[in-house]
């Protein structure tokens, strides 16, 4: 019978270093660092995964081509989508209302959120994504899921201009651009310009939410949100600045902010401000 029960529990004690064994190596498999790796499991350097907000007339793999793998290779799981579509035959994104892009959007980070087992996400919006990363923890109420915001010039109090659909151009999407505009129209077009009503959900009241740490990053040489302190959102627990408080001499506009290196050192130090590291001045494209 002793026999027995040592057999026994032989079995059970390698049966449990089997199982060990097997789930430090599934854990080890899933990488802590990626661009759109949905087997992507956070560190504990960088909890909160990422989700990349495009601008109008763009796309999310476009839009991020550079920020997002540079962002995964600082440790990040960084996700991104094309949200808005008039038609999904058509990879151009944004130009529906901003309150079915919002919809969209929050769906899309408790996909993140399930994905990874985080509990709270950060999110890098770029233009119409910035204004979209404002809008969606206030209007949508998902506060609670996000950690941090960092917004390149979005149009938080409306622009002067809108030919924000620009970000097609450097992506060269320009002509599936204008199907879309020539098609569907562009109702984000007119709700995120000066007066528009979507600009008066957001700055009704106070923009910035409890619990999520903001940061507003803008460029003077823009050209497509204007004046350029519309961006800025004059909040206690706001950081707002220009590129050109850190780097003089760099010309990027609008469109270049998700291109430019030095925007880049940023966004990665607004997001990790504990490990914030010098910013190495470059040139972004001046669009």
């Amino acid at each position: 019978m002793r026999t027995v029960l040592r057999r026994a529990a032989a079995s059970l004690v390698a049966a449990a270093l089997l199982a060990s064994t097997f789930t430090a190596s599934a854990q080890a498999a899933a990488p802590s660092s990626g661009f759109d790796n949905w087997s992507c499991k956070p560190s504990a350097a960088h909890p909160n995964p990422l989700v990349l907000l495009h601008g109008l007339g763009g796309n999310g793999p476009g839009n991020y081509s550079f920020l997002g793998p540079y962002l995964a290779a600082k440790g990040y799981c960084a996700f991104t989508l094309t949200y808005g579509q008039a038609t999904p035959a058509i990879p151009v994104g944004g130009t529906v209302s901003i309150v079915q892009s919002s919809a969209e959007i929050e769906a899309f980070v408790d996909r993140v959120r399930a994905s990874t087992g985080a509990a709270k996400v950060d999110i890098v919006g770029h233009s119409e994504g910035g204004f979209q990363s404002l809008y969606g923890p206030k209007v949508r109420g998902y506060a609670s899921k996000v950690g941090k915001v960092v917004a390149l010039a979005p149009p938080t109090h409306g622009t002067t201009f809108g030919g924000l659909v620009s970000v097609g151009d450097y992506l060269g999407l320009r002509p599936l651009v204008d199907q879309v505009l020539r098609e569907f129209g562009c109702p984000a077009c007119d709700e995120i310009i000066v007066g528009g009503a979507e600009v008066a959900k957001l700055t009704a009241g106070p923009i910035a939410q409890a619990g999520v740490k903001y940061t507003v990053i803008a460029s003077r040489a823009d050209l497509l949100v204007t004046p350029h302190e519309t961006s800025f959102i004059r909040e206690p627990g706001v950081r707002n600045e220009f590129v050109q408080d850190t780097c003089p001499l760099d010309p990027v506009g609008h469109v270049g902010l998700a291109f430019d290196p030095t925007v880049a050192q940023l966004v990665a130090n607004a997001l990790d401000p504990a490990h914030a590291s010098r910013v190495l001045c470059g040139f972004g494209p001046p669009l």
